[in-house]
C-alpha cells in the first residue's frame, strides 16, 4: 500500500506532463490580409484568409458538393457595411482531397488552405488606414475525430490611398451601389 501511495504522485506528474491534443494544438495559424494592402477608392482588393494546420489535421470548404455533407463545412461571416463592400462569392482553396463517407463524398483540405473573397473600397472612402473584421467558424478534424468548431474573429488592415476614386469594376458595380444605399 505504501508503494502505491509513493507512486501516485509520480503517475500524476507523468499524466499532467502528457500534452492533451486539442484544436489549439492542431491550428498553427489563422490570419486575414488584403491584397493589395493599399488601394484607391473604387478599387477591388482580395481578402485572403489563410489557415495552417499541424500535420495530420484537415479542414473543410465553406460548401460541400453533397447535401449530406452540410455539417462538415466552415462558415465565414462577412459584415454588411464597413470600410469595404464584400462582393461575389467566397472561393474555397484549390486542390481539395475527396473523402468517401458512407454513400457520399466530403471535400477536405489536409494542412489547411486559403479562402478568398473580393471586396471593393467604396468610391466615397476617405484616405487613411482602415480595417475590416470577419468571423471564420473553423472546423478542424483528424483521422478519427473532429473538434468543436471555433469562431475566429479576424481583422485585415487596408490603407486607402489619397486621390480621386477609380471606376468600380463593372461586374461589382450593382453590389457596391446596393450597399451604398443601405
Amino acid at each position: 500500500m505504501r508503494r502505491i501511495l509513493l507512486a501516485l504522485p509520480l503517475c500524476l506528474a507523468v499524466a499532467a506532463a502528457a500534452p492533451a491534443q486539442t484544436a489549439k494544438d492542431a491550428i498553427k495559424k489563422v490570419e486575414a490580409v488584403f491584397e493589395p494592402a493599399e488601394a484607391k477608392p473604387g478599387q477591388t482588393v482580395t481578402l485572403k484568409i489563410t489557415v495552417q494546420l499541424a500535420d495530420g489535421y484537415y479542414t473543410y470548404p465553406t460548401v460541400q458538393p453533397s447535401p449530406e455533407g452540410k455539417y462538415s463545412a466552415n462558415a465565414i461571416n462577412f459584415p454588411a457595411g464597413g470600410p469595404v463592400v464584400f462582393v461575389g462569392e467566397t472561393v474555397d482553396p484549390v486542390g481539395p482531397k475527396a473523402k468517401k463517407v458512407e454513400d457520399y463524398e466530403l471535400l477536405t483540405y489536409p494542412g489547411g488552405g486559403t479562402w478568398i473573397r473580393k471586396a471593393v473600397v467604396p468610391p466615397s472612402a476617405k484616405a487613411g488606414p482602415t480595417a475590416a473584421k470577419v468571423k471564420f467558424k473553423l472546423l478542424v478534424c483528424e483521422e478519427d475525430r473532429c473538434f468543436p468548431p471555433k469562431t475566429h474573429e479576424l481583422e485585415a488592415t487596408l490603407k486607402v490611398l489619397d486621390g480621386p476614386a477609380v471606376d468600380v469594376d463593372p461586374k461589382y458595380k450593382a453590389e457596391v451601389e446596393k450597399a451604398g444605399k443601405k
